[in-house]
């Protein structure tokens, strides 16, 4: 079942960048990449476990959309929060999000955490 909780409204994120929103216990970091594409993922690194992928850098590998984590580079994956180094335990889980008049949405029920 599907459960929508609005977060933000998208003037809040700049284009290119991301920002933090909390929902209930949850840090989710919501990126507008440049080409229009909105993405939300978890705001810890795996790395070290800090809240901090929401002021990550974004950019691309061959097409594929990333953002690199702040504190020591490492770089995942917008669409599917797979770490873009090949590490298989370091991952992030990613949630549906919609945007309807401006407000963004976010599915926290359906976290598409991938296998370990």
């Amino acid at each position: 079942m599907e459960t929508w909780t609005k977060v933000a409204h998208v003037s809040q994120i700049p284009i290119d960048g991301g920002g933090c929103v909390k929902v209930g216990e949850e840090q989710i970091a919501i990126f507008h990449y440049d080409n229009g594409e909105w993405y939300a993922l978890q705001n810890r690194c795996p790395h070290q476990n800090q809240e901090v992928l929401s002021k990550g850098l974004l950019g691309d590998t061959q097409g594929e959309p990333k953002v690199a984590c702040p504190m020591h580079k490492h770089t995942f994956s917008l669409k599917t929060g797979k770490h873009l180094g090949g590490n298989p335990c370091m991952h992030l889980k990613t949630y549906p999000l919609k945007i309807e008049e401006g407000v963004i949405w976010i599915d926290l029920s359906h976290n598409q955490a991938l296998a370990a």
